[in-house]
């Protein structure tokens, strides 16, 4: 939790920072006879570290996208069902996102920092101590989520939505619950793998998933006469089955049992030190996540509620899907970051900055630019209602303005995760949203009355802020400073060990 010791520390932080000219934020510093001097990173070091960062990020763009891919599917078939079944599985999808998955993805993203800089240092033995405690950690965060999703349909009643539709969110969200406790799993174990930059195992095992879960859950839902119970069960299923591919290549792999990722005392005497570093973790990417989960709450007490809740929701689709781009440039980053800091290398975490955000830059530029394009059309991929159709294309500079900006902000934060820098994500965060964004997007809609766009308008006005806030704090930070406080965060670590120690 954030409290108010945390923000003392935060703005003494802030305040020592040293100023320095954009200059210097492009140039190394070179130790040499006649003291420090400055040299320009060469194009040749830009190229290996861009090779470096597209290893990491192409195959992590793609997992993400696999995964979605997953939820997506099982909707598609829940709708050919009829208007009923859908409604409830994607209320019910929406609040399983909101309350479970969202929160162990936050929690998990802390291992970006205790692992990554672990490994970096070259303390290999806590990689898999780490891991444990997140594994631990999660599941037993898992249960109670569970128990709060046995009651989602009599919780939606309560609220007032339909009976029936209660009734169908309450049957998905109940068989939704095997899958939370196979996200507690994955979510380390993928983390554990992106600290040491394998991938492909990810991509492998994500891509099989997908193609198994295509036969698994047209069978369950059309087959069985499950219906929406079906989808949930093999959504359970499918990530179940990634959680035992991804075990099954760590237990195998001679790379990740040379990194000891045996089950030792160290991984239940640890969990308080995760949670050290994960509650701020959870914290910076929930509140931002919830802020756009309001807006469709918000839309729905808007004049014309059917209109705007699904053009806003088409909009949300289509960034939700473009942000996979940016998540995978934030996760090679954050793991080229904490592996350098680790290894008390500044200079080799200063470039890995500049050359992820000039991709993210150019990347940002295009994925907007792009959409900007096929505005008249964009519409068409998910309603034939004219007045949709045409509303989207309304909405469509706004989104256009939201994908650039979440192009800088998902790798800006990825850098905050290499650093350790969640607290500070978790204050941007909350400053942001919570007191610009939404009361932004609130007086626009209700008070002026602007409707679907003013609520657009003002959480665009909140990612901006957060992208300046952050862009801030990554320029003026000192890296020699910060891969002075890694190696201080792991000198209460065991002995830096090879890899031939850990058997």
């Amino acid at each position: 939790m954030i409290g108010g010791q945390d923000i003392q520390v935060f703005i003494h932080k802030v305040a020592s920072i040293p100023l320095r000219t954009m200059e210097d934020g492009l140039l190394r510093k070179q130790e040499g006879k006649g003291g420090p001097s400055w040299e320009a990173f060469t194009s040749e070091e830009f190229r290996e570290e861009g090779g470096k960062l597209v290893r990491v990020a192409v195959p992590m763009v793609a997992v993400s996208l696999v995964q979605y891919m997953i939820n997506v599917i099982s909707t598609m078939m829940v709708g050919h069902l009829g208007e009923l079944p859908l409604a409830g599985a994607s209320i019910a999808a929406s609040l399983t996102n909101f309350s479970g998955f969202t929160l162990l993805i936050g929690m998990a993203s802390a291992l970006e920092t205790l692992c990554g800089q672990a490994y970096g240092a070259q303390q290999f033995q806590k990689l898999g101590m780490h891991t444990y405690s997140a594994i631990f950690s999660l599941s037993l965060v898992s249960l109670p989520i569970s128990v709060m999703w046995l009651s989602v349909g009599k919780l939606l009643v309560l609220f007032g939505q339909d009976p029936q539709v209660s009734e169908e969110a309450g049957k998905f969200a109940k068989w939704m619950i095997p899958s939370i406790f196979a996200y507690a799993t994955s979510q380390p174990l993928m983390k554990f793998l992106q600290s040491q930059s394998l991938i492909s195992p990810m991509l492998l095992s994500s891509t099989a998933t997908l193609f198994l879960h295509v036969p698994v859950s047209w069978f369950l839902v059309f087959k069985t006469g499950l219906g929406v119970t079906g989808a949930a069960l093999s959504i359970s299923i499918s990530y179940w089955l990634n959680t035992f591919m991804l075990a099954f290549y760590i237990a195998r792999s001679a790379s990740c049992t040379k990194l000891c990722m045996q089950l030792t005392k160290e991984a239940f005497t640890g969990i308080t030190e995760f949670l050290r570093s994960a509650s701020p973790t959870a914290v910076m990417i929930c509140l931002e996540y919830w802020s756009f989960e309001m807006l469709t709450l918000l839309s729905g007490l808007l004049p014309k509620p059917k209109l705007e809740t699904s053009v806003l929701s088409i909009c949300l689709t289509t960034i939700s899907m473009l942000y996979n781009i940016p998540y995978g440039l934030g996760a090679a980053a954050s793991t080229r970051i904490s592996n350098e800091l680790g290894a008390a290398n500044p200079q080799g975490a200063r470039l890995a900055v500049h050359v992820v955000m000039f991709v993210a830059l150019m990347e940002a530029i295009l994925m907007s630019g792009t959409l900007f394009s096929v505005r008249y059309i964009m519409g068409y991929a998910y309603s034939e209602d004219k007045e949709v159709v045409d509303y989207v294309k309304d909405m469509a500079p706004f989104v256009c303005a939201s994908v650039f900006m979440d192009g800088l902000q998902g790798v800006l934060s990825g850098v905050a995760r290499g650093c350790g820098w969640q607290h500070i994500g978790a204050y941007v965060n909350l400053g942001a949203f919570y007191l610009i964004g939404i009361p932004t997007s609130i007086f626009l809609g209700f008070v002026w009355h602007v409707g679907g766009k003013g609520l657009w308008i003002g959480i665009l006005c909140g990612s901006t802020v957060q992208t300046i806030l952050l862009s801030l704090v990554t320029i003026f930070t000192n890296w020699e400073i910060q891969a002075k406080m890694a190696r201080e965060r792991l000198s209460d670590e065991t002995k830096p060990l090879v890899m031939n120690d850990c058997k």
